[in-house]
C-alpha cells in the first residue's frame, strides 16, 4: 500500500511540475526566421534576445489569450490545492472512505488545461502579430497536453483510491 501512495504522490507532483513549466516557461510557440534568432512566445511575452510583452495583449482581440492565461494559472492552483487536500484527507479521512473532494479538484484542473491548451490550438493565430504567425508549436504547448491527461488519470486515481489501513 506504501508504494502505491508512493507512486500517487509522485504522480501528482510530477503533473504539478509540469503544469507550472508549461504555464511560466516562454516556448508555447516558435518560430525561426532564416538568419535571425529564435523567436520565442508564450501567454505573456515574445523573446528572442530581449522580451516584449504580447502585442495588444489587453485588446478585445486578446480575449483568447487572457482565457488561455486565466485557465492555465487555475490549473496549475488547483493542482496544487488538491495535493494538499489529498494530504489532508490522508489524516482524516475513515477508513473505506474514498478520495471524492481531491479527485474533484483534480479532474477541475484537468479541465481547465484542456481548455487554455485547446483554445490556444483554436486561435492561435488571432493573437499573434504577423511576424510570429508562421511558427510551430514549441515545449510548453507539448507540456501543457502532456499534462492534461496526467491529471486527468490522477483525479481518476483520487476517485478509485479508498483510505486503508
Amino acid at each position: 500500500m506504501l508504494i502505491i501512495l508512493a507512486f500517487i504522490i509522485l504522480f501528482h507532483v510530477a503533473s504539478a511540475v509540469l503544469l507550472f513549466v508549461a504555464t511560466i516557461h516562454n516556448a508555447w510557440w516558435v518560430v525561426s526566421p532564416p538568419g535571425r534568432n529564435l523567436i520565442y512566445a508564450d501567454l505573456w511575452y515574445s523573446c528572442n534576445v530581449t522580451c516584449y510583452p504580447v502585442e495588444k495583449s489587453h485588446t478585445a482581440n486578446a480575449a483568447y489569450l487572457q482565457a488561455i492565461q486565466a485557465t492555465m494559472i487555475l490549473a496549475t492552483i488547483l493542482c496544487c490545492v488538491s495535493f494538499f487536500v489529498f494530504i489532508l484527507q490522508l489524516f482524516r479521512l475513515k477508513q473505506g472512505e474514498r478520495f471524492i473532494f481531491t479527485a474533484i479538484i483534480q479532474l477541475l484542473a484537468s479541465l481547465c488545461v484542456m481548455i487554455g491548451a485547446s483554445i490556444y490550438t483554436a486561435q492561435k493565430d488571432s493573437f499573434h502579430v504577423e511576424g510570429l504567425k508562421n511558427g510551430s508549436y514549441g515545449s510548453s504547448y507539448i507540456l501543457a497536453w502532456i499534462s492534461f491527461p496526467m491529471t486527468l488519470i490522477s483525479g481518476l486515481m483520487y476517485l478509485v483510491l479508498r483510505k486503508r489501513k
